[in-house]
């Protein structure tokens, strides 16, 4: 039992082994015809997807090409009836052209046919003034010969008149400089700046300057002391008395009023010289260069002069330069910023003509007025600037702006050369005051120099000694002032003061040395001008 029931189990495995084998292979037989089948039912999937897809591109570009031959054709009708359309217009614009000329013609016709009635009263019109005309023949001939005699009269009596003005305008000429004349052709204005917010206000100078109407002015500095290098020294009532005085709310309009009758003077044909005098931060700049200061109204001033002067036969021609002496050397101030220490420039003086060269020299022809602003930033932006204990930007050198105005009149055949120079000194301080050390201390020294050298210039020009020797060539500020500080020229010094306490005793060296400039008298000016040979 036991060796059947094993042979049982085995044949039982055996045979389920055989079966698992069969149904196995059955299986994978059948799996492999599904893949088949699914691969065939694929492909003709795929067939049938590509010819439906091939028939739908085919209806595709068939439907494309009918609706491009429609879009053709749909536009050849557009632009047919754009064609008929503008055929219309044009049909329209014709005849509402035609029908306009039908009005204008009938129009013309009324009016030719009320022209033809005014003309035939016009013509019976003209024939009875011919009538007429003919009769007074005689007496209109005398009318025309004394309508004609009148107007030569009156030619006559204009071009009198433009000749008595030409003489009245020589005429003012000369009693305008027998007025500056009379003035003294040496005048010193005193002005005093306003104190800065930024200042203290208890540091302000008992300084006391008469009412501005008075025609002579006295700047008293009263009850202040004055020490020296010999010790204290008490001063008192010390008067310095000038020929005008500006205090600090005088606005710049109301000191060129006092001078434009110089800036006149060198319209004319007078060399004038004005500069401002005085310490550090006195108000010298603001005074001369800023844009309503002395330099940018004198200009305006002459061209405004010029043009009014046109009709009396003057033609003028204006020239600028702008130069600086810095440590006695000249420097362009007009020229290239890195050539200005480099280029060497010569002061020659013509002394048969009065005249000053500059050798290598930018010189602006003046067209306009406006230009001087450009001119005044081209200096300002050169000129030499450093820093000192008397003033955060000082400037340390005297600038020079000389403008030439050569004036020609076509009717008399006068000619005028005059010259302005209007200078802005260095600021003058005493060395222990600046607190200047190596090129500062340079500096300083030839400022203060140069300035002695204009006060000794000045000197020797008030003791007027025929032949008397004149050092102007000890600093070359004053030989490039030569013939603007002497007997053929018109000089005013402004005197530039502080309010401060603190700069009283620069003060007080600034007004004694206006003083000795104000007590000198220089001889009488002379006219450059000259008669050119016809």
């Amino acid at each position: 039992m036991d060796e059947f029931s094993s042979r049982q189990r085995l044949e039982v495995e055996t045979v389920r082994a055989d079966s698992k084998k069969k149904l196995d292979t059955i299986v994978a037989q059948h799996e492999d015809q599904l893949c088949e089948l699914k691969r065939r039912f694929e492909r003709e999937l795929d067939d049938e997807k590509a010819s439906r897809l091939r028939e739908i591109n085919q209806l595709t570009s068939q439907t494309a090409l009918d609706t491009q031959r429609s879009q053709i054709e749909l536009d050849r009708k557009d632009r047919e009836i754009a064609s008929l359309q503008n055929d219309v217009q044009a049909l329209q614009q014709e005849i509402e052209r035609e029908r306009k000329s039908t009005q204008g013609l009938r129009q013309n016709l009324d009016t030719a046919s009320s022209n033809s009635v005014t003309l035939e009263s016009s013509i019976r019109a003209l024939k009875a003034r011919i009538e007429f005309l003919e009769s007074g023949r005689e007496e209109q001939s005398q009318a025309f010969e004394r309508l004609n005699q009148q107007m030569m009269d009156a030619l006559a009596e204009t071009n009198a008149t433009k000749d008595k003005l030409r003489k009245e305008e020589t005429l003012r000429r000369k009693l305008h400089n027998q007025v500056q004349e009379l003035k003294g052709n040496i005048r010193v204005f005193c002005r005093v700046r306003p104190s800065l917010e930024t200042e203290p206000q208890t540091g302000i100078a008992q300084i006391q300057y008469p009412d501005a109407s008075e025609e002579c002015k006295e700047i008293n500095v009263l009850g202040l002391e004055e020490k020296s290098s010999l010790g204290a020294v008490t001063k008192k009532n010390n008067n310095f008395a000038f020929d005008r005085v500006f205090g600090p709310s005088t606005q710049n309009a109301e000191v060129f009023d006092e001078i434009s009758q110089l800036v006149q003077s060198a319209l004319d044909g007078y060399n004038v010289c004005i500069f401002c005098y005085g310490q550090t931060g006195s108000g010298k700049t603001y005074t001369m260069s800023s844009l309503d200061g002395m330099i940018p109204r004198a200009v305006h001033q002459i061209y405004e002069t010029a043009t009014s002067l046109k009709e009396k036969g003057w033609r003028y021609t204006m020239e600028g330069n702008f130069v600086e002496v810095y440590n006695e050397n000249l420097n362009d101030l007009l020229g290239k910023a890195e050539e200005l220490d480099k280029k060497k420039h010569e002061i020659r003086h013509d002394m048969q003509r009065g005249k000053t060269i500059i050798t290598d020299v930018t010189t602006v022809r003046l067209d306009s007025p406006e230009m001087v602003e450009n001119i005044l930033k081209r200096a300002a932006a050169n000129r030499s600037v450093a820093a000192t204990k008397a003033n955060e930007r000082s400037s340390r050198s005297h600038s020079v702006f000389i403008l030439k105005l050569i004036g020609e009149n076509d009717i008399t055949g006068e000619r005028s050369e005059g010259t302005l120079n209007l200078v802005d000194l260095a600021g003058s301080e005493r060395l222990s005051h600046s607190g200047a050390t190596g090129e500062r201390l340079r500096e300083t020294q030839n400022i203060n120099r140069s300035l002695s050298c204009l006060g000794d210039v000045i000197a020797a020009l008030g003791q007027g000694k025929d032949g008397g020797h004149i050092p102007y060539r000890n600093s070359k500020l004053t030989y490039l002032l030569q013939f603007s500080l002497g007997g053929n020229s018109k000089t005013l010094m402004f005197v530039m003061v502080s309010p401060l306490q603190a700069h009283l005793a620069e003060t007080l060296t600034s007004l004694k040395f206006a003083t000795k400039v104000h007590n000198t008298h220089i001889g009488t000016a002379k006219r450059q001008a000259r008669v050119r040979d016809c």
